[in-house]
């Protein structure tokens, strides 16, 4: 095997690897406040982007559309998410955040930001920015590679 090819699967070994053990942490986390990864992501993204049409969510969080109708239907039991229709468009439905769910956020979301700010710790601030910038560039080149 060629030496490029051994660093292209070494580093899609280690990207698993340390993109499980964050998501590790932040899990756990999350599941503490009794919720799961995705209910926590649909939850945060209707916190700082303002209602989304459910039929966009899963793409903004990575999830197909039939799984997203069950999360709102999870969170709106929980009284964190409520649906609202279109006024402009009777077939648009939006999941928008409640006061409770806002509050919700508000409550965890500090708490969560140091549980992932400790598991990724082993980085320099430096580190940190030149990874991002890295893997930003990874997943885009990805991303438009993907036919």
């Amino acid at each position: 095997m060629s030496e490029a090819r051994n660093d292209s699967l070494d580093l899609y070994i280690a990207l698993s690897r340390a993109s499980e053990w964050v998501n590790a942490h932040g899990d756990r986390d999350i599941r503490r406040h009794g919720l799961n990864r995705t209910e926590f992501g649909v939850l945060e993204l209707l916190y700082h982007k303002g209602a989304q049409a459910i039929q966009q969510i899963g793409s903004k969080v990575l999830m197909s559309s039939g799984n997203i109708t069950y999360v709102v239907d999870k969170l709106e039991k929980k009284e964190f998410v409520k649906r609202k229709t279109s006024t402009e468009d009777r077939r648009l439905i939006y999941a928008e955040i409640t006061d409770k769910g806002k509050q919700y956020i508000e409550d965890i979301f500090p708490q969560h930001t140091l549980v992932i700010e400790n598991a990724v710790a082993g980085l320099t601030q430096e580190e940190k920015k030149v990874a991002s910038q890295l893997l930003k560039k990874l997943g885009k080149f990805a991303q438009d590679g993907f036919k």
